[in-house]
């Protein structure tokens, strides 16, 4: 991040969860991971009066802000207030990578970039305890109820374990991977999907709550899996994954289409990634050779745009191998 007197910037970088989503609402463990390859940059910028946005989702006073975009605003509001100094008015500029909807953290990502650029405006420290506090203002206003994992995963550059209550813990991986994202090219809605799962406890009690606790007992098993360098099983576990989250009914068609066409490019395992019903999908790849033909297989069968990136073995490996 860069700061004068009269210009400060701040960035965040999207996400992914690698498993465990819907389960971590009911107390399971899931896993993210950072996704570098898409950012978000908020510029600020001294102006003549009020405080303004300029983005392409809106452009105009913050005080107008339409209402879907409400919990920007009061987050922008909050974080000047708790910064505590004068201004005469400030131009937001929000430059973003990350596509909306699709379970990869953008309203999150958006949120820590405004926060950052506005303490490096203000030439104050921002602490992590703050930043989360702040951000988690706009993730209640978009999502009602958030689990955390978005907040915490767009926080942090390493890969994370997330339990919802019970903070964050970093996550051992062996070996490294390619993953292929590619998108549906369709908006997901997670609080639909969260809610037909509620609604699916009340109906089917046993059957829903087997498939929750069945996703997280995969979780559990895919830290081991990363742990020890097993690709080939962490890729079975994402393949079983998907199967509960299409019982549970936030996986459909078009996901399902997109799943299948990544296991028969390669592979090692395929799932839907976010809250479903539209989003994104991830594949699991060995390496880049492979990861590029997942990612031609998708863009020539429906996938509206594909990303592939390295996951890193984590320090305490690399040392090891070093």
């Amino acid at each position: 991040m860069f700061s004068s007197r009269n210009r400060a910037i701040g960035k965040a970088h999207s996400k992914l969860i690698l498993i465990g989503e819907h389960a971590v609402v009911y107390g399971h463990p899931a896993i993210a991971l950072p996704f570098p390859t898409l950012t978000v940059t908020c510029a600020i910028e001294e102006a003549d009066s009020g405080i303004h946005l300029d983005s392409k989702l809106y452009s105009g006073p913050i005080d107008q802000i339409p209402k879907r975009l409400k919990g920007l605003a009061i987050c922008i509001h909050k974080t000047i207030q708790e910064i505590g100094k004068h201004h005469n008015g400030l131009l937001l500029k929000i430059e973003s990578m990350i596509p909306i909807g699709r379970g990869l953290g953008s309203s999150a990502a958006i949120a820590v970039a405004i926060v950052r650029s506005l303490f490096q405006y203000f030439n104050c420290e921002l602490s992590d305890e703050k930043l989360r506090e702040l951000v988690n203002i706009a993730e209640i206003y978009a999502h009602g109820n958030p689990s955390g994992i978005d907040m915490e995963s767009v926080c942090c550059d390493e890969p994370i374990w997330f339990e919802r209550g019970k903070g964050i813990a970093s996550v051992a991986i062996r070996s490294s991977f390619y993953l292929v994202v590619a998108d549906t090219g369709r908006a997901g809605d997670t609080r639909s999907a969260v809610g037909s799962i509620k609604h699916k406890l009340d109906k089917s009690p046993i059957q829903t709550k087997q498939s929750i606790d069945r996703i997280g007992q995969y979780t559990l098993d895919a830290r081991n899996a990363l742990i020890q360098g097993n690709l080939v099983q962490l890729g079975l576990l994402l393949n079983l994954a998907q199967t509960e989250l299409e019982k549970l009914g936030v996986s459909d068609h078009g996901i399902n289409h997109l799943v299948n066409i990544a296991r028969n490019a390669g592979a090692l395992g395929a799932k839907l990634t976010g809250g479903g019903r539209g989003g994104c999908i991830i594949a699991l790849a060995e390496n880049c050779v492979q990861a590029r033909e997942i990612s031609e297989q998708l863009n020539q069968n429906g996938a509206k745009r594909t990303w592939s990136f390295k996951v890193e073995e984590t320090q305490q490996f690399q040392s090891i191998t070093s």
